[in-house]
């Protein structure tokens, strides 16, 4: 168990396992847990709800700034609730997910959300042993100064077959097209507001393309424990599959 409070911040593109990681890291150590992304989502599911449009830049950044939003830091039942409703489903479906980037790139929102998420992070040091937290630009953005910032990558192949068995349970062709606008297009928006596909300076970067779940939370685990130095990739050789 490291020293307490610590933030682990951990970024990563679609379908590079940085959710479920996240969590079982979490888990692990004893700590919150905070996935950035879900209250996009959230936000996103929430605007259309009220009927607000999403290409609309001012009126989502204007919904951004006072949307009942109540988020749980609990890794083993991470649910988001808007005005006392529990939509931890529905910001998982396809229509918030292909229409999420017009929320995910609104600076405004952006700025909103930022400050909330600082929020949820220090409460989480003063109250508790502190937190795990992921998104896009946790780690350059949200918490620069974390004790522990790791970037997780993986191949765009990794990342499609990945996505396609969640949504579909399989990774056959046919899944991986119908879910490449999903991994792709998306980051493709994101990448516009954020860098998450190389390590900046102070970042260790974890190659997750040939892991298995359980290789891609000992990597961070190990990174955690070690306090791994600037530029560290890490990588273990693949000896049970993708995850």
């Amino acid at each position: 168990m490291p020293d307490n409070p610590i933030t682990i911040a951990i970024d990563g593109p679609s379908g590079s396992g940085k959710s479920s990681v996240s969590k079982e890291v979490a888990r692990r150590l004893g700590l919150a847990y905070l996935d950035t992304g879900a209250m996009y989502r959230a936000l996103t599911w929430w605007c259309l709800d009220r009927g607000i449009d999403l290409t609309d830049a001012e009126a989502v950044s204007w919904a951004a700034q006072g949307f009942p939003l109540q988020i749980s830091t609990d890794p083993d039942r991470p649910t988001v609730q808007v005005d006392g409703r529990d939509i931890s489903a529905d910001i998982r479906t396809t229509d918030i997910s292909e229409q999420v980037f017009h929320v995910a790139t609104n600076l405004g929102v952006r700025a909103s959300l930022r400050d909330q998420q600082r929020q949820v992070i220090a409460h989480a040091r003063r109250d508790g042993a502190g937190i795990v937290v992921e998104g896009r630009d946790i780690t350059t953005v949200i918490a620069p100064d974390a004790e522990h910032r790791v970037l997780l990558t993986a191949s765009e192949q990794a990342r499609l077959a990945r996505r396609a068995r969640e949504l579909f349970e399989t990774d056959d062709a046919g899944a991986i097209e119908a879910t490449r606008a999903q991994v792709v297009g998306r980051d493709a928006a994101d990448s516009t507001v954020s860098a998450f596909f190389e390590p900046a300076p102070g970042v260790v970067g974890i190659d997750t393309s040939e892991l298995t779940f359980a290789q891609s939370v000992a990597a961070v685990l190990d990174t955690v424990a070690a306090g791994a130095a600037p530029y560290t990739p890490v990588h273990t050789p693949d000896t049970g599959g993708n995850r």
